[in-house]
């Protein structure tokens, strides 16, 4: 495994495939508030590639490309979070998406536990630390624990989609999830317009 990291954009030339796994890290949970600050990627061959985003002017135009490009699937774990930040700092609508958080929720009904760490421990035996979760990635300079906490982020995706289709497929639910897969960048929509913890198809 190498992990590659970069200032401020992609690298000119760089081919991550068809299929690209994706994560952020922001300086807290609220993307109208916290700012976005590293963006890890990674084309499921076991290298993590990490842009430390120029915060001043938020100017990547190789990476916002390709969470905009409808031929590349952008694979998440809580994708609702990653797609309201994108199109808060970076101005990018990210299509198309699959969320494995949701593709756990929806196939894994026999248990509450979907965060990634649970799910990566259940279904592919990898257990992933959340030491540095909570740690400044405002930094001018990441630590080499950051680096290596950000990049397992997405080194599992590929794998975890993997596992978690034939578990749709085998429940009848693949249908399902493809249609909240679509819906997802209109929920980051609704919480960025300040719906963030209402359910607009509840009857009250």
């Amino acid at each position: 495994m190498t992990n590659h990291l970069y200032k401020g954009d992609l690298p000119e030339g760089l081919n991550l495939g068809s299929v690209v796994a994706i994560d952020s890290e922001t300086m807290g949970l609220i993307p109208q508030r916290d700012p976005l600050c590293v963006v890890q990627l990674s084309a499921g061959d076991g290298n993590a590639h990490l842009v430390q985003l120029d915060r001043k002017t938020y100017d990547a135009p190789r990476l916002k490309a390709l969470l905009a490009d409808t031929k590349v699937l952008k694979l998440f774990h809580f994708a609702r979070f990653d797609v309201a930040a994108f199109k808060q700092w970076l101005g990018v609508d990210t299509a198309p998406v699959y969320c494995t958080k949701i593709a756990s929720k929806l196939c894994r009904t026999y248990t509450d536990r979907h965060g990634l760490k649970d799910v990566c421990r259940e279904l592919l035996g990898v257990d992933i630390s959340k030491q540095q979760q909570s740690s400044d990635w405002g930094a001018d300079q990441l630590s080499d624990a950051q680096v290596d906490y950000a990049a397992s982020d997405v080194l599992h995706l590929h794998a975890l989609r993997e596992k978690l289709d034939a578990m749709l497929a085998r429940e009848g639910r693949t249908d399902l999830a493809e249609a909240c897969f679509e819906f997802l960048p209109n929920r980051a929509a609704l919480d960025l317009a300040g719906w963030p913890e209402v359910d607009i198809f509840a009857h009250s």
